[in-house]
């Protein structure tokens, strides 16, 4: 009976579901490890780059990016739809920046991605977005950072410390024991890396992981020879 409803995106199953949202979130469980950490003074997001070769160029695939001067943005799902929400995110963040003059806020940032994919649960011919977000971001009018979680239903929350991907609940367990409120970036830094590690498949190193940090000073991925620094000193 319940499977009629699997296959629409617009229709509600008995249980009060949008099965395809579940179906959604699932591609989600199963996508490579993302970690968001809010510091005192910023926002860390580090995440897994999974290749099936050793012949693929690291270089050409990126899990963390910049959307404007004070808000990045990693996930974990599918990366041809993160994609298309990295444009829109972009697009959002520079039409605010002509009209207003001033840096879009985070939270007003993360509304607008949410809108779009929010949207995309309710349109006929289209499917959800395989992807949640984790969006990172330094509110300049409020002076502080903030770490933002958006799901492929569209819904968002705001997070200290949170992980997505695979074996998401022993990353939140692990943040759970090691997260307090008065950790700085440098620490958030280092806890992200050991949070990849917990449950790291072979050998984590700097070409098959991303960081990027958010500070009052902007958005700015970690170079490869900053991301070997740090794993030296955890290793």
């Amino acid at each position: 009976m319940s499977e009629k409803y699997s296959f629409s995106l617009t229709t509600f199953s008995p249980s009060g579901k949008l099965v395809q949202i579940e179906y959604a979130l699932a591609a989600v469980a199963a996508g490579a490890p993302s970690i968001g950490i809010k510091a005192r003074n910023g926002v860390v997001l580090a995440s897994e780059k999974k290749f099936k070769s050793i012949l693929y160029d690291e270089s050409s695939v990126r899990k963390v990016e910049l959307l404007s001067s004070n808000c990045g943005i990693t996930y974990s799902g599918l990366g041809p739809d993160f994609r298309l929400l990295v444009k829109e995110g972009r697009k959002v963040a520079q039409q605010y920046q002509l009209v207003y003059g001033e840096s879009v806020s985070p939270n007003q940032l993360v509304q607008k991605i949410a809108a779009v994919v929010q949207n995309y649960t309710q349109s006929g011919g289209v499917r959800p977005f395989g992807v949640s977000l984790l969006i990172a971001g330094w509110d300049n009018d409020l002076n502080k950072p903030f770490l933002y979680q958006c799901d492929p239903s569209g819904a968002y929350f705001a997070w200290k410390a949170t992980a997505l991907g695979k074996n998401c609940i022993n990353g939140r367990t692990f943040l759970e024991k090691r997260y307090n409120e008065d950790l700085e970036l440098e620490d958030a830094i280092h806890t992200a890396i050991l949070t990849l590690k917990e449950n790291f498949e072979g050998q984590i190193t700097e070409a098959n992981i991303e960081i990027g940090v958010c500070s009052k000073d902007g958005f700015r991925r970690l170079k490869n020879s900053e991301i070997k620094d740090y794993l030296a000193t955890i290793s």
